[in-house]
C-alpha cells in the first residue's frame, strides 16, 4: 500500500507496556505504517508529559495496552481520561494471555479491555473504527510459570501476521470488528472486571516480594512504569500503586522477585475465612448495626465492612512481612512457599526497544 491508498496523512499510538508486549504491537503497526510512507510515532503512556499537538483530524490514533484483570490497566484509564477531545479515527488493540497447546494458539480473555477505553473515547468525540485483541505469550507470573523460549516464537511469529493483516486494514480505513466475536464473554466478565479495579489489584499489590537473593540494586524501582515500587529497610517495597504489569518479577537479573504464594494463602484464607466470619458475630452480638440494615441489601453492609477490614489487616501484615524478611530464616520460609521460585518456573520478558 502506498501512501496515496492510505485514508491518513499519519499515525500516533499510545502504549502502556509491562513486559514488552502492547509496545510490540505498537511498534509493528508502526513500522508497517512506515512501509507505506506514512509519518508514524510511538509514545508511552507512563511518560510524564505528553505532546497531543500532532494530532488532526486526518491522524489516526491507536492505543495499545495490556489487559489486566479482565479491563485495561488504570493508568491507561486515567490516560484516557486525560486525553483532549478531538474527531480522529482511532483504534483500540489489547494484548492478553496467549498460550499455546501443541499447534494451537489458545486466546485469552479481554473482559472490558477494549470497550471502557472505546467508550471514554466515543464520549471524547472520537470515532473507533478498530477493536482488535492480540494474544501475546502470557506474562502473569504470578498465576502460571512462563513460556518456553520455543513456544512464545512461535506466538510471537503469529501475532507478528496477525499485525500485519491489522494494519493492512486499519491504515487504509476499513474497519476491523474481531473484538465483536467475545463479546458475549466480554460482557459476562464484567463483575470481575470491576470487582479488580476496585478492589483486587491493591489486594495483588501486596503479594510481592524480594528474597534472600536481592542484592539491592534498584532496577525494579528505577524501571517501574507507574513508579510503585519504593524502597524501605534498603528492601523494595510495592505500594498499593502497582499495576502488576509483572515487569519487575520478569526483568529481575537475579530472580529475586517473587510471588509469597503461601503467605498469601494463609493470610487470605484468615481474612476472608476466620475473620470474616469473626467480623460478622461481633456486630451481631454487639447489635453494632441493626441485623436487617447488616444483613439486608444483600449483605452489602456485611460486605463493605469485610472488604474495609481485609484492605487494613492485608496492608499491617505485608508491612509486618517486610520487616520480618530481613531475617534470613524467615526470608527463606517464605521463599522456599513461593511457585515462582521454583527453576520450572520460567520468567518472560520481550526486551522492547526503549521509546
Amino acid at each position: 500500500m502506498s501512501y496515496q491508498e492510505s485514508k491518513f496523512n499519519n499515525l500516533d499510538i499510545w502504549y502502556f507496556s509491562g513486559t514488552g508486549n502492547a509496545q510490540f504491537a505498537a511498534q509493528q503497526i508502526k513500522e508497517n505504517a512506515e512501509k507505506r510512507g506514512l509519518k508514524a510515532s510511538i509514545h508511552n503512556m507512563a511518560c510524564k508529559e505528553h505532546d497531543f499537538s500532532q494530532i488532526g483530524d486526518n491522524t489516526l490514533v491507536g492505543f495499545c495496552y495490556p489487559t489486566h484483570g479482565f479491563n485495561a490497566p488504570p493508568i491507561a484509564l486515567k490516560f484516557l481520561h486525560n486525553f483532549p477531545r478531538g474527531k480522529s479515527n482511532t483504534f483500540f488493540l489489547n494484548t492478553r494471555a496467549g498460550l499455546k497447546l501443541y499447534k494451537i494458539h489458545l486466546p485469552g480473555i479481554g473482559g472490558i479491555a477494549l470497550w471502557l477505553p472505546a467508550l471514554i473515547m466515543i464520549l471524547k468525540g472520537y470515532k473507533p473504527i478498530g477493536f482488535r485483541p492480540l494474544d501475546m505469550p502470557s506474562n502473569w507470573i504470578s498465576l502460571h510459570p512462563g513460556v518456553r523460549q520455543k513456544v512464545i516464537e512461535s506466538i510471537k511469529k503469529h501475532c507478528t501476521q496477525t499485525l500485519d493483516r491489522f494494519s493492512n486494514r486499519i491504515l487504509s480505513g476499513k474497519p476491523i470488528l474481531n473484538g465483536f466475536l467475545w463479546l458475549p464473554i466480554d460482557i459476562a466478565l464484567i463483575p470481575i472486571s470491576i470487582a479488580y479495579y476496585l478492589a483486587g489489584r491493591y489486594f495483588i499489590a501486596k503479594t510481592f516480594f524480594a528474597n534472600y537473593n536481592c542484592n539491592s540494586c534498584g532496577l525494579c524501582i528505577k524501571q517501574c512504569p507507574v513508579k510503585a515500587i519504593v524502597e524501605k529497610n534498603k528492601r523494595p517495597y510495592w505500594t498499593f500503586s502497582c499495576e502488576s504489569c509483572m515487569r519487575c518479577m520478569n526483568s529481575c537479573p537475579k530472580r529475586a522477585i517473587e510471588t509469597a504464594h503461601g503467605f498469601t494463602f494463609l493470610l487470605w484464607w484468615g481474612i476472608f475465612s476466620v475473620l470474616s466470619g469473626l467480623v460478622t458475630d461481633l456486630i451481631i452480638h454487639y447489635n453494632i448495626l441493626p441485623n436487617e440494615i447488616f444483613t439486608g441489601y444483600f449483605g452489602l453492609a456485611q460486605d463493605a465492612i469485610t472488604i474495609i477490614i481485609s484492605f487494613v489487616m492485608v496492608y499491617i501484615a505485608y508491612r509486618l512481612l517486610h520487616q520480618l524478611l530481613g531475617i534470613k530464616m524467615i526470608n527463606r520460609i517464605i521463599t522456599y512457599t513461593s511457585l515462582t521460585h521454583f527453576k520450572f518456573w520460567r520468567r518472560y520478558y520481550n526486551n522492547p526497544t526503549k521509546n
